[in-house]
């Protein structure tokens, strides 16, 4: 083979080479972002959790506040 073809067949492996460690690179970076969404939205089912469990505690607030309010007015205890 004479020196100009065998330079570019050279410089082809060397591109192929270049475009095979990308690819792998891409779907590498494709399955660190699959697992990034996938936490987030583990995080954002907890945080949905968190605001259930926030509102229940409020609503059980709300109704112990209530039971106390009316023990005070039976007992004539009011605060002015």
């Amino acid at each position: 083979m004479d020196e100009p073809t065998t330079i570019l067949f050279e410089r082809l492996r060397a591109i192929h080479a270049d475009v095979a460690e990308t690819r792998d690179s891409q779907r590498e970076q494709g399955t660190r972002l699959y697992r990034i969404e996938s936490g987030l939205a583990a995080i954002r089912r907890q945080q949905t959790g968190d605001a259930e469990d926030v509102a229940s505690l409020e609503l059980r607030f709300d109704r112990l506040r209530e039971d106390v309010d009316r023990i005070k007015r039976r007992l004539d205890i009011v605060d002015p």
